[in-house]
């Protein structure tokens, strides 16, 4: 389980660490946390947060914390996400309340993907969004993600799959 991390103009990508819990399990309370499963009480987000852990260990990638280089607070998350019944990897990002509209969910979702082409050799990726997420939405389609389709997760969530371009079609 190792990432090095990437810095950005703005921002760092760094793994993630327990004492980012905190700031995580607050957002998870929130309703802006309805497009991954929230809210969530403490303990069910104590879940989610050592499912993140998980995905590492099992899949040998997934979500990093995105930290503000100015501040060093916690933006949100952004990584890879490829549980059991997902048809394949999905590159996806939360920005924590009161750090929207800055484009650093656009900024770290770019890098990864780089991160993804470059590094890991991978030759596609997807992002699920909720249907009613407008913001992922709008996000996806600035890093060039297209709509493929309409999907139901195995959990039964509805969900649009949008296709991130190639690396060959970036170039």
């Amino acid at each position: 389980m190792t990432f090095a991390p990437i810095e950005t103009d703005n921002l760092i990508l760094r793994m993630l660490k327990a004492d980012d819990f905190d700031v995580q399990a607050g957002f998870l309370a929130s309703e802006r946390s309805k497009g991954v499963g929230g809210p969530m009480d403490r303990a069910m987000a104590w879940r989610n947060f050592a499912t993140d852990f998980g995905h590492w260990a099992l899949r040998g990638y997934g979500m990093v914390t995105i930290v503000e280089k100015s501040s060093g607070r916690q933006v949100g998350v952004v990584g890879f996400w490829n549980p059991e019944g997902w048809r394949e990897v999905e590159l996806g990002w939360t920005v924590y309340d009161g750090f929207e509209g800055r484009s650093y969910a656009f900024e770290a979702a770019k890098a990864m993907r780089k991160y993804a082409y470059k590094t890991l050799k991978w030759q596609t990726l997807t992002s699920v969004i909720a249907s009613d997420n407008d913001r992922s939405i709008k996000l996806a389609e600035r890093l060039g993600a297209r709509f493929e389709q309409n999907w139901t997760s195995p959990s039964g969530k509805a969900a649009l799959i949008y296709r991130h371009p190639t690396p060959e079609a970036m170039q």
